[in-house]
């Protein structure tokens, strides 16, 4: 069942344009697929589904595309540089505020991006939780991905 969700879900965000989780589930009903959002939420997740900006101006979920290692792809880079507000560590933890709902798409990109001392990451609404291995790598990353990526400095 999930197999064949997810699908229809990749077939979906390529062919419409799909603005929230609500319009996804919404999509979904009229195929006969009844899912709470708590599901939509997991799908997109596990399918690193990101939201790019559409020709009209709204953000879109789309299919991820495969990237080269660390180095983020143009793709990527305008979604990040978009969409970070502020970036700070505590111990090993990093702690990114976004801009309200872009939370899942920042991840997203992050997530594939493959960084070698990223252990995992969540995201919410606006707020992403990384954990790194150690609070070296945790600084390193605010200092070296904060520089490329934020668009407001407190």
């Amino acid at each position: 069942m999930k197999e064949k969700r997810q699908k229809l879900i990749c077939e979906i965000v390529s062919k419409r344009e799909v603005t929230t989780q609500n319009d996804l589930q919404n999509i979904l009903l009229e195929y006969g697929y009844k899912v709470t959002q708590a599901t939509i939420s997991r799908d997109i997740r596990e399918m690193k589904l990101i939201k790019n900006l559409s020709k009209n101006g709204q953000y879109i979920y789309c299919l991820p595309e495969k990237s080269k290692g660390t180095v983020p792809n143009k793709k990527e880079y305008i979604i990040l540089k978009g969409l970070i507000s502020k970036i700070d560590y505590a111990l090993n933890t990093v702690v990114i505020k976004c801009h309200v709902g872009m939370a899942q798409a920042v991840c997203a990109s992050i997530d594939s991006m493959n960084f070698p001392d990223v252990v995992g990451t969540i995201a919410g609404d606006d707020t992403i939780f990384i954990l790194m291995r150690s609070e070296q790598k945790a600084f390193e990353f605010v200092n070296n991905f904060g520089e490329r990526f934020m668009t407001i400095r407190d």
